[in-house]
C-alpha cells in the first residue's frame, strides 16, 4: 500500500472518530456550542462595557440579563400571536375531523379494512396515558436542564475569554501564535457576523412577508410573516416549510387558489430579493457556504443532534472554514466548502449597489 493510501486511510478513520465523539459528546457539546456562540454575540458589547471601566462581572451580568430580555421578547411576541391563531382551532378540529373522516373511507373502500378494525389497529399503536405522561415530563426536564447549562457557558465563556485566548495562544508554537490569534479573531467574527446577520435578515422578511401576505389578504398574515422568518434559521429547508404551512392552513380556511398562488409568488419574490441582495450585504462572503455543503452540514447536524445541530450546522460550519483557510493540509476542504465561481455575479451586483447607496 502506498504512503498517499495509508495517508487517505487514516484522514478518514479520523474523519469517523471525530463524527462519533461528536455523537456520543451530544449532551455536553450541544450546551456549549450554543452557549459559546451566544457569548460571540454579545463579546462587542461587553467590550465596550468593560472599556467604559465597568467591573468585568458587571459587564458580563448585564450581558445575561440583555439576553434573557431578547429571548423573553421573542417568546412573548410568537406566543401572543399563536394565541391568536388558537382562536380558529374549532375550525382547524372542524377540518382534520373531516379530512380523518374521508381517510377512513377510504381505506374501507380500497383495502377492505372497516371502521372497527382501524380503531382496534390505532388503539394497538397508540402508547398508554403513562408513557406519554413519562415522556413529556422528561422532555421538560431535558430541555430545562439545557437551557441552564447553556446559559452558565454564556456567562463563564464570557468571563474567562481572555483566560481561554491566551491558553490556545500557548498551544501554538511561538512563530504560529499571530496566525492562531489571527484564527481566533476571525472565527469570533463571523460568528458575530453570522448571528447579527440573521437577526437582521429575520426582521427584514417579517416586514417583506407582513406587506406581501397582507396585500393578498392571508388570514394571520403577521404570524405567518414571524413563522417564515424565524425558519430562516434552518436555511432554504426553513422557508419552505413556513412557506408550505401557510399554504396548507389558508387551505384549511377555504382560501381559493389565486390566494394561494399568491402565497407562493409572494414566497419567491421575496426569495429572490432574499439570494440576490440581502445576504451578500448582511452575512457577507466570510460566512458562505456553497449551496450544496449547506444541506450535506444540515443533514448531518439533524443526524448526529437533531433539532439544536441544525441549528449550530452553519455557524460552526463557517468557523470550521475559517479554521481550514489558515492550516495549509486543510485548506483544500475550505476551498470545497465555500462559495463557487459562479457567485462572483451576484458580488457584482451586490458592489454596484453599494456603490449606487453610497452616491445617494
Amino acid at each position: 500500500m502506498t504512503t498517499n493510501s495509508t495517508s487517505f486511510l487514516q484522514k478518514t478513520a479520523l474523519l469517523f472518530l471525530i463524527i462519533f465523539g461528536l455523537y456520543i459528546a451530544k449532551d455536553f457539546l450541544i450546551p456549549l456550542c450554543i452557549g459559546g456562540i451566544l457569548a460571540t454575540l454579545f463579546l462587542p458589547f461587553c467590550n465596550w462595557m468593560e472599556s467604559k471601566k465597568t467591573p468585568k462581572s458587571i459587564a458580563v451580568f448585564i450581558c445575561f440579563i440583555s439576553l434573557l430580555l431578547i429571548l423573553f421578547s421573542l417568546i412573548s411576541l410568537v406566543g401572543w400571536k399563536i394565541s391568536e391563531l388558537l382562536n380558529d382551532i374549532s375550525l382547524i378540529k372542524q377540518k382534520a375531523i373531516e379530512t380523518g373522516t374521508t381517510l377512513q373511507r377510504y381505506i374501507f373502500n380500497h383495502l377492505d379494512i372497516s371502521i372497527e378494525e382501524q380503531f382496534l389497529i390505532l388503539k394497538k399503536e397508540q402508547p398508554s396515558y403513562s408513557n406519554i405522561f413519562q415522556i413529556i415530563f422528561g422532555s421538560i426536564t431535558s430541555i430545562f436542564a439545557s437551557f441552564v447549562l447553556v446559559f452558565v457557558y454564556f456567562i463563564f465563556l464570557l468571563f474567562y475569554r481572555n483566560h481561554i485566548k491566551n491558553f490556545l495562544l500557548k498551544l501554538a508554537t511561538p512563530s504560529k501564535r499571530d496566525e492562531m490569534e489571527l484564527v481566533i479573531f476571525n472565527a469570533t467574527k463571523v460568528s458575530q457576523q453570522y448571528l447579527v446577520g440573521l437577526s437582521k435578515m429575520i426582521v427584514l422578511l417579517w416586514i417583506m412577508y407582513s406587506i406581501g401576505f397582507s396585500i393578498i389578504g392571508v388570514k394571520n398574515a403577521f404570524f405567518f410573516a414571524i413563522l417564515c422568518g424565524l425558519l430562516e434559521i434552518v436555511p432554504y429547508v426553513g422557508n419552505i416549510t413556513g412557506t408550505i404551512l401557510t399554504v396548507t392552513v389558508a387551505a384549511i380556511h377555504g382560501a381559493n387558489p389565486s390566494l394561494l398562488g399568491g402565497i407562493i409568488i409572494t414566497y419567491s419574490i421575496v426569495q429572490l430579493i432574499q439570494g440576490w441582495v440581502l445576504e451578500p450585504l448582511i452575512l457577507g462572503p466570510q460566512v458562505k457556504i456553497n449551496p450544496l455543503f449547506t444541506i450535506i452540514v444540515l443533514v448531518i447536524g439533524q443526524l448526529l443532534w437533531g433539532i439544536p445541530g441544525i441549528i449550530l450546522a452553519i455557524p460552526l460550519t463557517a468557523i470550521f472554514k475559517i479554521i481550514c483557510d489558515h492550516i495549509d493540509f486543510l485548506k483544500p476542504y475550505g476551498f470545497l466548502i465555500g462559495e463557487i465561481e459562479t457567485s462572483k455575479k451576484k458580488s457584482v451586483f451586490v458592489e454596484k449597489l453599494k456603490t449606487k447607496l453610497k452616491i445617494k
